[in-house]
């Protein structure tokens, strides 16, 4: 054992060791100790075969540096050689382009160019490195701040880049924002005028653009025979002459061809003969490929060219596959009706009429029962041939009402129609569509009688039963209709028609009692009252004039099946519906029967007065109002009504007494105390309305009557008067802010523009949140001049009343006043962000815009006030300026539709037709606004409540407003 381990020892050992050993053996010195023993495999380092710690590079401790071999990274590869991914992008696909690219990532470029002195150098000088923990860390610390940085004035930052960019593309719009009101022109191109459309010139020459094709032309008979009699030689040879020599140069000597022998003429008859073979072997190819006919007439080719003209649009293969599908589906069912109808038609709309007809003859052969057939056989065949038809669809269907119906119509006598339907009813004695046709060609004494017989064979055909009853006197059609009733109990146009009859012969008592027994005797009958059907009844009742009737109905009907607390809403919608059906007694009858119901409640009589002054005449109306004030003395609205209705019939008289009464139900009544200073002063009894102002004072002092007293003393011309009871006013009621316009505008107009301003400021103090009073002292300022403390005090009334839409409409027309339009389209900017669904700075912004961008703010307009008055006025006004008279003339009858109220509307809808329409269309919109009574507009205020016109009824100051219009838009 200690000899084997010795040999390994010896193996383990290098040669260098070896033979040091040996030479000391040799020597007879001392034997060197084997440098490997048994031992040291017992004793094995601790760190072997453990992984390495972090970071550790064998050998750097004493200077050793790492080496790669060949066999660490493969073999070596040329710059051009492909790169192992076959979808590498463009620049990367081979070795070459990698190492560079590897390079170029690697080298930073630290060169003086390079480096800022705040930033340092463009790139990283420390990408190189690992990116560790604290690395990261630090990052997000500084993305952080630079976050809080960025968010610090963000919103500033971003409202300033938009007002530049807004800034910037209004001063150089893109040509497609130029251009965007005639794209939107472009959707209503017609395809016609889209095809009318000229091309693009073509740029090549004439040449090129028309390249002139070889015309052929053939030659005409005469040339042939003129030349042939001159006697002058031929230099070219005739190519009819390949056929086999027609003809010699020289006339006279004849070949046997189609010269006729021995004259110089052409046989003129050969020719013709000869070009209608060749027009018949052409013909004879053309052939149709599913039935195998030919489908042109050679000989009438030319005559026949209409008929070959398709009638129908589609594809010839669907046709063709529509045909075999049709053929198979008659062939596998031959007694299939629709089949053979299907078919027919087919060929009727491809224009093959005779093979339709063929079809559906052979279609009521073998469906001989089936009604549907005959009659599409009888549409298809002309007029003698269908009454053939017809007769033999009668002999195999004798039942079938649609045929003898058809036949009759096939009859153009009225003897032959009345033959006809005769005959079918001695055989469908039951069908009352037959009865009913051969009535209405009957004389009235003769249908009289036929009905009489009809009523016998249909007893349940309500239609002829009311028929008869209206043919009969009143004795006979009373009889009719209970042997109607008797025979039809559950029908309620029966009872209907007897209430009518009696009616209309003057029995209305009986009217009622009819309906109520009909009530009870359809419910007995087991038939269900349906509402909705008997109040339409009623409605046609009113409409053919049976007013009681109509009434009778309404009262029986117009509580079944409502709920007691839905009562009165139902019937107000019910009122409603048949105004707008044209109904109006039916309407008076479900407010009449309302009023029994409720006769103190003031919402329905309000209601029933506008019906009858919107509907009924003024005797109504002021029945209706005496009755209305004796159950609502306290709704003053009524008392006022009455009290108008007296007074727009020049009854001046009574509408005094109507105010008195309205007193003693209402002492102390501002409105009752208002009219009647109203009713003095517009029939010049000044003296009186001043004392009922006097009486108003002391017993009824409210901020209202005493303006209407400074009013009055105003436009009457006492000033002073009207200025001491303005400064009594303002005493006790400093925050009513029309005083203090008032007061300020009787200063402007005395010319006292300080003591005006100084009205205002006051006003202005104590009502810091009146528009009209900050609007007063802007116009004062601009008035005297002074443009800069205008537009302070806008700005100021803007802080105090911010989303004001009439102050930045005042602000940005002091600005296109001044001549500044630039600052007034940028307030209009600012105005719109701040109120954006705005319609009169809307209307406005339209106008601002240059011609060609007005549409397309108008159509913006639009989407953000779609219902408003003023931007469909300023829409109106745009189509006007655009000469579109109908389209202008429509969107003024949709504004004034949506906002009668609107004076504007009105005067400007005038103007447009004193210019562009009829003296009855001008008439008619006088009508029109005085019913409305308009009472707001700028342009209508500043005429109805100026001091000159106090007194002027609405059609005067619409005609005076209309005048001051101006077409500057």
């Amino acid at each position: 054992m200690a000899s084997n381990a010795a040999k390994q020892a010896t193996k383990i050992v290098p040669k260098t060791a070896a033979a040091g050993t040996a030479a000391a053996g040799a020597g007879g010195g001392p034997p060197v100790m084997p440098l490997a023993s048994p031992l040291m495999g017992k004793k094995k380092k601790p760190f072997l075969g453990m992984p390495a710690p972090l970071g550790y590079v064998p050998g750097l401790g004493r200077g050793a540096t790492g080496f790669t071999t060949r066999s660490d990274i493969g073999p070596a590869r040329d710059a051009n050689d492909p790169v192992d991914d076959r979808h590498a992008p463009p620049g990367k696909r081979t070795v070459g382009d990698q190492m560079k690219k590897n390079q170029d990532d690697d080298d930073e470029d630290l060169n003086d160019t390079n480096y800022d002195e705040f930033n340092g150098y463009a790139g990283s000088l420390f990408s190189s490195g690992p990116y560790e923990k604290d690395d990261e860390e630090a990052d997000a610390i500084y993305a952080a701040l630079d976050k809080r940085m960025d968010e610090r004035r963000k919103e500033r930052r971003e409202l300033r880049e938009k007002e530049e960019i807004e800034k910037y593309r209004m001063e150089r719009p893109k040509i497609q924002q130029q251009f965007s009101d005639l794209k939107r022109k472009l959707a209503e191109v017609s395809e016609e005028e889209w095809l009318s459309i000229p091309e693009v010139g073509d740029a090549r020459n004439k040449r090129q653009r028309n390249p002139r094709h070889e015309k052929l032309t053939p030659v005409p008979d005469s040339f042939f025979s003129k030349h042939l009699q001159s006697g002058e030689n031929h230099t070219s040879v005739d190519p009819l002459q390949g056929l086999g020599g027609l003809n010699t140069p020289y006339p006279g000597n004849m070949t046997p061809g189609l010269m006729t022998p021995g004259t110089g003429e052409l046989d003129m008859r050969k020719i013709g003969q000869a070009r209608n073979t060749l027009m018949d072997m052409r013909l004879s190819q053309v052939s149709d490929s599913v039935s195998g006919q030919t489908v042109v007439d050679p000989k009438g080719y030319l005559t026949d060219l209409n008929s070959m003209i398709p009638t129908y649009g589609g594809d010839i293969s669907d046709i063709k596959k529509a045909r075999l599908l049709l053929k198979s589906v008659r062939e596998t069912n031959p007694h299939h009706p629709p089949a053979w109808i299907a078919s027919a038609r087919l060929e009727e709309v491809t224009g093959k009429l005779q093979v339709a007809r063929n079809l559906i003859m052979k279609g009521t052969e073998m469906c001989p029962k089936s009604e549907d057939v005959w009659l599409e056989a009888a549409r298809l065949q002309p007029g003698d041939t269908a009454k053939a038809v017809v007769a033999q669809a009668v002999r195999h269907l004798p039942q079938s009402v649609r045929i003898y119906i058809r036949a009759a119509e096939l009859e153009t006598d009225i003897r032959a129609k009345k033959r006809v339907l005769r005959k079918a009813l001695e055989n469908v004695s039951k069908s009352v569509r037959l009865w009913k046709a051969a009535v209405e060609l009957e004389e009235p004494e003769d249908a009289r009688i036929m009905l009489s017989r009809a009523v016998e064979c249909c007893p349940t055909s309500v239609e002829l039963w009311l028929a008869l009853a209206r043919l009969e006197t009143y004795e006979n059609a009373r009889r009719v209709l209970n042997k109607a009733r008797e025979n039809i109990p559950t029908d309620r146009h029966i009872w209907i028609t007897a209430a009518k009859l009696e009616e209309a012969n003057g029995n209305t008592q009986m009217v009622e009692k009819i309906i109520d027994r009909a009530i009870t005797s359809l419910r007995a009958n087991g038939v269900e009252i349906n509402r909705e059907q008997w109040i339409q009844d009623a409605e046609e009742c009113d409409k053919a004039g049976s007013v009681a009737t109509c009434q009778a109905v309404i009262r029986a009907v117009i509580g079944i099946g409502i709920e007691e607390e839905d009562r009165k809403h139902t019937w107000m919608e019910d009122a409603d519906s048949c105004v707008a059906h044209g109904a109006l007694e039916c309407a008076r009858a479900i407010y009449a029967h309302a009023l029994q119901v409720f006769p103190s409640k003031k919402s329905v009589w309000l209601r029933a007065a506008y019906f009858e002054k919107n509907h009924g005449t003024r005797e109504s109306l002021e029945a209706l109002l005496q009755r209305a004030v004796a159950h609502c003395p306290k709704a003053e609205v009524l008392w006022l009504m009455g009290a108008k209705s007296k007074w727009l019939a020049n009854d001046v008289p009574a509408a005094r007494s109507i105010l008195a009464l309205a007193f003693q139900a209402n002492p102390n009544s501002e409105e009752i105390w208002l009219a009647a200073v109203k009713l003095e002063s517009e029939n010049n009894e000044y003296e009186r309305a001043r004392r009922l102002l006097a009486k108003a004072r002391s017993s009824a002092p409210t901020a209202r009557v005493f303006m209407k007293s400074v009013k009055l003393e105003w436009v009457l011309g006492n000033i002073e008067a009207a200025q001491e009871l303005c400064t009594e006013a303002l005493k006790h009621y400093e925050d009513f802010p029309k005083l203090w316009m008032m007061r300020g505008q009787i200063e402007e107009q005395c010319e006292n523009m300080d003591k005006a301003r100084e009205a205002y400021n006051q006003g202005l103090k104590k009502c810091p949140h009146s528009v009209p009073l900050w609007l007063l002292l802007s116009h004062l300022e601009e008035r005297v001049g002074q443009l800069t403390r205008a537009r302070a005090i806008l700005e100021k009334a803007r802080l105090k009343n911010p989303q004001s839409p009439d102050l930045w409409l005042e602000s940005v027309r002091l600005e296109y006043r001044a001549g500044l339009k630039n600052i007034a389209n940028t307030l209009m900017a600012k105005a719109l962000q701040e109120c954006p669904n705005s319609g009169i700075l809307w209307a406005e912004a339209v106008f601002l815009e240059a011609r060609p961008q007005r549409k397309t703010k108008s159509v913006d307009a639009l989407k953000k006030c779609e219902h408003d008055p003023h931007v469909l006025l300023a829409v109106a006004k745009l189509f006007w300026s655009e000469r579109k008279i109908t389209k202008a003339r429509e969107w003024f009858l949709r504004t004034v539709k949506i906002e009668p109220d609107l004076g504007d509307a009105w005067a400007l809808f005038y103007k447009f037709e004193l210019q562009h329409g009829t003296e009855e269309q001008q008439e008619e919109v006088r009508k029109r606004c005085e019913n409305a009574e308009p009472r707001h507009g700028e342009l209508w205020c500043a005429e109805s409540k100026h001091v000159l016109n106090w007194q002027r009824k609405t059609g005067e100051i619409l005609a005076l407003v209309a005048s001051k219009i101006k077409n500057t838009f």
